[in-house]
């Protein structure tokens, strides 16, 4: 192979660099190119089909430098009331306030909702994150949802088959009833889905007119949040990394 194929070879898309380096997901990478925030060799780059070399041309985002670093990956037990993102304009409390004493800078795959809790990844890595997202993966994600009412078995095969959102009927979804209470005129249900759609669970939830009281995700493909409590993190182990990116282009 000679020298020039060889770079040709290692030249990679610009909006997969940006993400490798743990700036973003490739899907907005994408949108900070078309606005003209990315330099490459220090001139602005619009093109998305750009090509560089990684380590060799100077990439920055908003005049800042990209370094690619070694990709980490950590499970989160999000608290409520916090939001899924490295900042907010309201200035409240984001899940990166939970990893101060992580340098590399990581970011939220997906987002859990501000009032909802539970198992949420963290990461620097950008394919990773935008393999995890995409919408054909097969990565199911189990909710323990409270909820107004008991579900009827018309309810629960609704949710099962899938209901309509914004004109668009959801995946099949697994679903059970864990417990009821009269008292609260309440229901404790088990929900698992496979797609990321915003406020999903809530809204399919509410298209069965059982709306959502308190909203925690439980397992993240054969993630847990074993042994961890609200605002405790741990890395995940290169198995689980593995199983996971498996799981998500099966």
């Amino acid at each position: 192979m000679g020298k020039m194929e060889h770079e040709v070879k290692k030249m990679e898309r610009l909006q997969k660099v940006i993400a490798d380096a743990g700036v973003t997901s490739r899907r907005k990478a994408e949108g900070l190119i078309e606005d003209g925030r990315v330099k490459v060799n220090g001139s602005v780059v619009k093109e998305l089909g750009t090509k560089v070399t990684p380590n060799k041309d100077t990439v920055e985002v908003d005049h800042v430098p990209i370094d690619r670093e070694e990709p980490v990956y950590y499970l989160f037990y999000k608290p409520k009331q916090v939001i899924s993102a490295v900042s907010d304009d309201k200035n409240r409390s984001v899940v990166t306030d939970y990893f101060t004493d992580e340098t590399k800078r990581i970011f939220p795959v997906g987002r859990l909702d501000y009032d909802s809790s539970g198992l949420l990844l963290m990461t620097n890595d950008g394919e990773f994150a935008n393999q995890l997202m995409h919408p054909k993966n097969k990565v199911f994600k189990t909710y323990i949802a409270k909820v107004r009412g008991k579900p009827s078995k018309e309810s629960l095969h609704r949710l099962q088959t899938g209901v309509e959102l914004d004109g668009r009927k959801t995946a099949p979804a697994k679903v059970k009833i864990k417990s009821t209470s009269i008292k609260t005129n309440s229901s404790i249900v088990e929900i698992s889905i496979h797609e990321g759609r915003n406020h999903q669970v809530r809204n399919m939830f509410e298209a069965v007119e059982h709306p959502v009281i308190k909203l925690k995700r439980e397992k993240y493909g054969p993630l847990t949040l074993e042994n961890l409590r609200p605002g405790e993190k741990r890395k995940l182990k290169p198995v689980e990394v593995k199983q996971l990116k498996e799981i998500a282009v099966t």
